[in-house]
């Protein structure tokens, strides 16, 4: 049977100059449960252990719809400044442009004013990848541009990704901008495959862009499947898992991953063996049949 390739142990950001592991770790639950600095800073600790040195964050995570607002952010600011040495073991994602509680905002003075607040809340210099969490349209992509431009240019962010965005809103951003979109992070697990048939991680692959995968385990739906086509889904995976002795979170991981596009899978797991069981995901091998397997049990309906 032909075998797909493994994921590269390193993987560039599109065009950009940053590189990091080909799987990354997600906080958008970090600051839930009241967590203190030292238990996040076991959380950091453990992705890093494992090997994922790409860590992506939001300036809306920790807002719980009336307070809350940065708080993630503030959270991981608070362990780079109790460890300085930390910061350079990873690449620092972000996010911006949700006006809480729901209004999108990429006006040139509230993206100035979000950028600005990410890196203080951070208490960093510098935010390694900066992405737009969610396309306002009302904001006329030259006009974002320039802005994002100008923040680059400042030293404020080292590369640029779009979260959330259609195909169309990509292009007319890219097209605008001086420099190229490095990421683009759209939601992809084995339940959700739009964009592997949509044209969406066709237009990454031709625009240079690395798609980052959040919510790849279906939003907690593949570790409990009630609907016949998430229990399908389960199955083919299942399948393929259990003559290699890993588990179906492993090998929905994985699955991702052999993709040609790229896809970088963002862990949101924020139990530290579940984060370190992640990373074994880069030494597993998919065959075109078993992939197809999961694609087809996906759909539905069996390929033309």
């Amino acid at each position: 049977m032909s075998v797909l390739p493994l994921p590269p142990a390193i993987r560039r950001l599109g065009v950009s100059v940053l590189s990091t592991s080909p799987i990354a770790w997600g906080m958008w639950r970090l600051a839930d449960e009241a967590r203190s600095v030292a238990e996040a800073a076991r959380l950091v600790h453990a992705a890093l252990d494992a090997g994922i040195t790409l860590l992506d964050t939001a300036d809306i995570y920790g807002f719980d719809g009336t307070a809350g607002f940065g708080d993630a952010e503030a959270l991981l600011g608070q362990v780079l400044h109790a460890e300085p040495g930390l910061r350079d073991r990873f690449v620092l994602a972000t996010k911006g442009g949700i006006l809480p509680p729901v209004p999108y905002d990429q006006s040139p003075a509230y993206l100035d004013a979000a950028i600005d607040a990410s890196l203080r809340r951070l208490g960093v210099d510098c935010i390694d990848l900066w992405q737009i969490h969610r396309p306002d349209i009302l904001a006329h992509p030259q006009e974002v541009a320039r802005t994002l431009d100008a923040a680059f240019a400042a030293g404020k962010i080292r590369a640029l990704g779009v979260s959330n965005f259609t195909m169309a809103q990509t292009a007319a951003l890219n097209h605008f901008l001086d420099i190229d979109l490095a990421t683009t992070q759209p939601e992809i697990s084995p339940l959700r495959i739009d964009c592997l048939e949509n044209g969406e991680m066709d237009q990454a692959m031709m625009l240079g862009l690395t798609p980052l995968a959040w919510s790849p385990l279906g939003g907690g739906r593949l570790a409990d499947p009630q609907r016949p086509r998430d229990i399908a889904v389960a199955a083919a995976l299942d399948a393929f898992a259990a003559p290699l002795g890993i588990s179906r979170t492993v090998a929905a991981y994985s699955w991702l991953m052999a993709h040609p596009a790229g896809i970088i899978p963002i862990v949101g797991s924020q139990n530290p063996a579940r984060i370190a069981e992640a990373a074994s995901a880069l030494t597993v091998q998919w065959t075109r049949t078993h992939w197809y397997a999961v694609l087809v049990a996906a759909r539905g309906v069996a390929l033309p």
